[in-house]
């Protein structure tokens, strides 16, 4: 699905989304990814929601963004609060949607000039189980 017809230089924009990975100002990923406004992606190693731990979300922290909204694939979930402690405690906020929803909701809190990371789970580990 596209989501934005063109990219632009200042901002990392989401501008395309599919089950298998995100476009970035129209550039690929097809791993798990932390997308920032002013900051080039970078993989999060991170293969399935379920091997979330709390040190991802403390390097997260570390970045010290407003918001977090959280890709967790093609089903809205969502994750134990210890693992979001470091975040809270800085009173960053975490919002967990299904990856659709995660991309537009990060470009829209961008355009507004919100401090907001994407932190995108492409889940790599289940191709098989998507072919059957």
């Amino acid at each position: 699905m596209k989501l934005h017809s063109s990219s632009t230089e200042k901002y990392q924009t989401v501008t395309g989304y599919d089950r298998s990975g995100v476009e970035i100002n129209a550039q690929r990923f097809d791993y798990s990814v932390l997308v920032m406004p002013e900051v080039t992606p970078r993989a999060w190693p991170v293969s399935r929601f379920e091997d979330l731990k709390t040190e991802h979300f403390e390097a997260i922290a570390a970045d010290k963004p407003d918001v977090v909204i959280l890709g967790t694939g093609e089903r809205q979930r969502f994750v134990h609060p210890r693992l979001v402690a470091s975040l809270s405690a800085l009173r960053i906020g975490v919002e967990s949607m299904d990856s659709h929803a995660a991309c537009r909701t990060y470009n829209i809190l961008m355009g507004e000039g919100r401090k907001v990371t994407l932190a995108l789970i492409i889940d790599t580990q289940d191709e098989g189980a998507k072919a059957e």
